[in-house]
């Protein structure tokens, strides 16, 4: 937690409308102007404000920004962005560029309309330059609105909106104080910021992936996500209209054990799914915040690039998740894509999802625990594991739970909630990852044989 002295809204806006450095425009669609209006409200408005637009008609909007498919979208922001920067500097820099960081604010949000049940959420970006004259850069969030009320989400986008202008000026270089400023002066529980990007020459050594790990850390959201080229995403782009197969794991080293449970769970998941879905499946890699702590030392960021950066050469989409609980993990998915969802795991997880502790905090125990992760289109993929002692393969078919469970783990697998997933080669079964990573920092030969090629330099440095 960082140590920084939290202001007001109406101090940042002031400390804003005072420095003479510091003009632009907003243009804000979907949730009145309120971001803007926070400016109002301080004093020395006339020393940030150089124009605000609202433009709520579809045709209007088109008409200024151009087409697009969607208007709360990134696409629609970027469109914003680039019209209202162009129209400052055309008509401002001569005037005043050379002691001035021009800015352009923008937003796009759908808030709580009448009899509408919708998700609201909204995206928020900041273009700027870091100097005068400079190149501009932008910062884009993604934000979902939580709130039941209108009045309530707009009070909340004009907050969040000032948090993002101060922090791009006072933050840009203390990723931890940007983060987590990002939600001063709003309550908990009334956002959740699921995507920052740094873009621009100005902020070429950022690297994006550690923002979407700050904002878990940060507690702004409970999952991240960025693709295998190291695209950071909203969960809804990258989601929207895919089934999906999930593979929590520390991936401490990322192991071929790994490839062989998403690749066996494909050949059992894809026969239910229509040609179109086969061919939009995507596969998540989820690591989790536990696996990512060492000891009380706190986040290692290294760690983290070196396991991302053998996923994405894997081809493989990464989730960064806060959610230890397996159902708290499909509800995420679930806001994002009615398509089926297949969860691929090891016997050890499977028996885990039978213990109390998980259930501690639901009134119904592990049968509401049950009933919420099977909410949907979800089901479990489980892969084979094998008893050192007795040689035993013990499967999804033989798995055997408490006496008081069984019944309820026989209805499961009739109903393909639970289903048995194929082991490739048994030799895979002979170490875990755990295993492996004894191997490699106890110096042994060896190690190798087990893990991807592509991983081979990343294991050996850590």
């Amino acid at each position: 937690m960082s140590k920084r002295i939290k202001k007001t809204t109406y101090e940042k806006t002031l400390e804003i409308n005072l420095n003479p450095s510091i003009y632009g425009a907003f243009a804000e669609i979907g949730a009145g102007q309120e971001v803007a209006n926070c400016f109002f409200r301080s004093s020395a408005t006339a020393g940030t404000v150089a124009k605000t637009i609202s433009a709520y008609d579809m045709t209007m909007s088109d008409a200024i920004y151009g087409k697009g498919d969607r208007y709360v979208s990134r696409n629609r922001l970027k469109s914003m962005l680039d019209h209202e920067y162009d129209i400052l500097i055309e008509r401002l820099s001569e005037q005043r560029g050379k002691d001035t960081t021009f800015f352009s604010f923008c937003n796009t949000v759908r808030a709580r309309g009448y009899k509408d049940n919708g998700e609201c959420h909204g995206w928020l970006g900041i273009r700027y330059q870091l100097k005068p004259n400079a190149e501009p850069s932008d910062i884009l969030i993604h934000v979902r609105l939580l709130d039941k009320e209108n009045l309530d989400q707009m009070e909340a986008l004009g907050v969040i909106g000032t948090n993002l202008i101060y922090a791009a000026y006072y933050y840009r270089d203390q990723l931890e104080d940007f983060v987590e400023s990002l939600i001063d002066n709003i309550g908990a529980g009334r956002v959740e910021v699921d995507m920052l990007k740094f873009l621009g020459a100005g902020f070429d050594y950022v690297d994006n992936r550690l923002c979407s790990l700050q904002l878990v850390e940060s507690g702004l959201t409970d999952t991240a996500m960025f693709l295998p080229d190291g695209e950071v995403v909203q969960p809804a782009e990258a989601l929207y209209k895919r089934p999906i197969i999930l593979l929590r794991g520390s991936f401490d080293p990322v192991t071929n054990l790994h490839l062989d449970m998403l690749s066996e769970t494909n050949k059992v998941f894809s026969p239910h799914l229509t040609e179109e879905q086969k061919s939009r499946t995507i596969e998540l890699c989820e690591i989790s915040m536990n696996n990512l702590l060492r000891g009380q030392k706190g986040m290692d960021h290294a760690e983290f690039i070196d396991r991302a950066n053998v996923l994405q050469a894997l081809g493989k989409t990464v989730l960064i998740s806060r959610c230890a609980e397996f159902h708290r993990v499909g509800a995420a998915l679930r806001r994002y894509t009615s398509c089926p969802i297949a969860f691929s795991l090891s016997i050890g997880l499977l028996h885990e999802l039978f213990k109390e502790k998980w259930a501690e905090n639901l009134e119904g125990g592990i049968l509401e625990s049950f009933g919420r992760l099977f909410k949907g289109k979800l089901g479990l993929y489980v892969y084979p594991w094998k008893n050192r002692k007795t040689d035993e393969l013990v499967t999804a078919h033989n798995f055997r739970v408490d006496e008081q469970y069984e019944h309820l783990y026989s209805h499961f697998k009739e109903n393909a909630l639970i289903n048995h997933v194929d082991c490739s080669n048994e030799e895979l079964l002979n170490l875990t990852s755990r295993d492996i990573k004894k191997m490699v920092d106890a110096g042994e030969k060896g190690w190798k044989e087990w893990v991807p090629e592509v991983a081979h330099r990343t294991v050996k440095e850590a």
